[in-house]
Order: structure tokens, then C-alpha cells, then sequence
């Protein structure tokens, strides 16, 4: 195992350190590295959190800001953040507004923000993602796994919350994004978690993992390596399937890398991804290509596309200043 690290230990405390003074300007770290919250926050908005196992950043803390999340609370690398963080992480961020949890549907996340949304005695909402069409169920979650469409909800959630919309119409707004968002990834390497020193996974050098999950997890099939015009056509075709879009509906695309691959690839997978919806009568009003929601050092990429409507398009162009997206200001 070959990694820039100190030791296996304190690999997440020093990356938070490293990543709070990176930002300072934008974030600052909670007592005992418990949550990253921004810096300046907005009397009477409802506070948005979020959070999840470390080892996919920028997810979530790259997203705290204006414009996205007030708090993220990072776990160690690929397990649940504890219901102490996100009580804690409230606390610190609540204005008096209410406080909105978004949740990956994995379920350690899940069971830990929901004991936290039931000690928490202040008016609260959660919405979950659940995009990933790859599978059903898996080791990690009961229905389907939420992925890279999480950035697409705190970010169009995180625009309405800057406008003042309340806790309820945030809670509708996230939930109605989360429907028509469906990504599906496929992996072309393993990557290792420090702690275990091995790749998560074997697979041979001529071999894809199509389907993955965010941490490794199997997808739905080992196959053979092929060309990024035909990865790119059934991660479409499946996500297409799974939407229903009608000829002529308006989309934001968002081609993930999952840490390992190079952005000249994900562009060509933007490129191949844009041909096959603009041949199924599909518009892509917006794209996002680069790594957001990673897997350590993971090769592969996931393909993400959110059904928008003027409403979502105008949150999404909204002014955004974060650690890891900057727009509009």
C-alpha cells in the first residue's frame, strides 16, 4: 500500500486539519473534528446537514458553504458519522429555522440520522437519496444505494434555503430532485482503505465492475473491459429506463469520477453520455464533469442524470461559493 499518510490513525484528523485550513475563509471545524460548518451563517435560514463515512470527498464537507450545506459531519473512512456529530453539528448550525438532514440511503447513515432526528429537540425534516438503479439491495442498505445524485440535491436544496424557503417546502423540494435524479457507476480498479492495506476488491486487469457502489460494493456484473461509447450506453440506457423522460425534457448531467480517473476520461464519457441522450430527444441543459463523490483512488466513473425542471435549472445557477463548486458570486 502506497499512500501519502502518517499513519493509518489519524489519517481522517489530519485531513480535516489540512481541510479547514485549506478553506478557512469558507468553513471551520467543530469541537473534536466532530463537523465542518460554514463560517458565516444566515440568521432564520433552515440549516442543512449532511454527512457520511470519510474516503469520498469532496463529498460532504466540500459542499458546505453558501449555496449547499451549513454543516457536514464526517465519519472515519467509509462508516457512519455517530448521532453525537449531527446533534452536535445542529446545535452549532441551527438558526432558528428548523434544521433539514440529507441522507444517503446506506444503513448505518440512516439508523444513526434518525436517532439523531429523534433526540433532536428542534423542528426537523429528512430527505433521502436513493438514486443509484444499479441494484435493489445490498450488504449496505435496504432499497437503493444513494450516490452521486446527493450532490445534485444539496446543491438545488441548499439554493432554495438561501432564498428562505421553509423547512417543509425544503423537504418536498429535496425529495422531488432525489425522484428524478438516477446515476449508475462502474469501477475499473479496487481502491484499499488505510486501515486494511489491501484492495477492497480483485479484479484482472481486462475486467469492469459494472454497476458499483460508492465503496467497493459489488454491482451487477463482472464483465469484460469494452470501449467508453458502450459503458456509457448502459449506464444511459439504465438510468433512461428508470427516469421514463419524454422527447424533448431538459437535464442536468453529471459525470462523477470516483478518485482514480483522469479528467480527460470522464470528458470523453461526458462526450459519449451527451450523444445518447441527444439521440433519445434528450436536452442537456446542464453538465458537471470532474470528481465529487469518490472512492479513495478508485478508477471508474458514474453517470448521473436529474430530470430538471426551470425551477431546479434557476437553483442550480443560483450564486454557490463552496470548498469543491464556486459559481455566481
Amino acid at each position: 500500500m502506497k499512500k501519502l499518510i502518517n499513519h493509518v490513525d489519524t489519517v481522517l484528523a489530519e485531513s480535516l486539519d489540512g481541510f479547514a485550513a485549506a478553506h478557512a475563509d469558507i468553513v471551520t471545524l467543530g469541537p473534536a473534528r466532530h463537523f465542518v460548518r460554514r463560517r458565516t451563517l444566515k440568521p432564520g435560514k433552515v440549516a442543512l446537514i449532511s454527512g457520511g463515512g470519510s474516503g469520498h470527498e469532496p463529498l460532504h464537507a466540500g459542499f458546505v458553504g453558501h449555496g449547499m450545506l451549513d454543516a457536514a459531519c464526517p465519519g472515519q473512512i467509509f462508516t457512519s458519522p455517530t448521532p453525537d456529530q449531527m446533534l452536535a453539528a445542529a446545535e452549532a448550525v441551527h438558526t432558528g429555522a428548523g434544521v433539514l438532514f440529507i441522507v444517503k440511503n446506506y444503513s448505518g447513515d440512516m439508523m444513526n440520522f434518525q436517532m439523531a432526528a429523534e433526540m433532536l429537540d428542534k423542528e426537523n425534516a429528512t430527505v433521502v437519496i436513493n438514486d443509484d438503479v444499479a441494484v435493489e439491495n445490498s450488504t449496505y442498505t435496504t432499497g437503493r444505494r444513494g450516490v452521486a445524485g446527493t450532490l445534485l440535491v444539496e446543491r438545488i436544496v441548499g439554493a432554495a434555503a438561501e432564498l428562505g424557503q421553509g423547512l417543509a417546502e425544503l423537504k418536498a423540494v429535496g425529495d422531488a430532485v432525489n425522484r428524478c435524479t438516477a446515476s449508475m457507476g462502474v469501477a475499473l480498479s479496487s481502491c484499499t482503505v488505510p486501515a486494511a492495506g489491501q484492495p477492497t476488491f480483485q479484479i484482472a486487469a481486462d475486467e469492469m465492475e459494472m454497476g458499483v457502489g460508492i465503496h467497493g460494493e459489488p454491482g451487477r456484473r463482472r464483465v469484460k473491459m469494452t470501449s467508453a461509447q458502450d459503458i456509457a450506453a448502459e449506464m444511459i440506457g439504465n438510468v433512461l429506463k428508470d427516469l421514463s423522460l419524454k422527447r424533448g425534457q431538459e437535464v442536468i448531467l453529471l459525470v462523477n469520477g470516483f478518485g482514480g480517473t483522469p479528467l480527460m476520461e470522464l470528458y470523453v464519457m461526458v462526450n459519449a453520455a451527451r450523444l445518447l441522450l441527444e439521440s433519445s430527444g434528450i436536452r442537456v441543459a446542464r453538465y458537471l464533469a470532474g470528481s465529487y463523490v469518490t472512492s479513495l483512488e478508485m478508477a471508474g466513473c458514474s453517470v448521473t442524470v436529474c430530470a430538471a425542471d426551470a425551477s431546479m435549472l434557476s437553483m442550480w445557477d443560483a450564486p454557490l461559493h463552496t470548498p469543491a463548486l464556486r459559481w455566481g458570486m
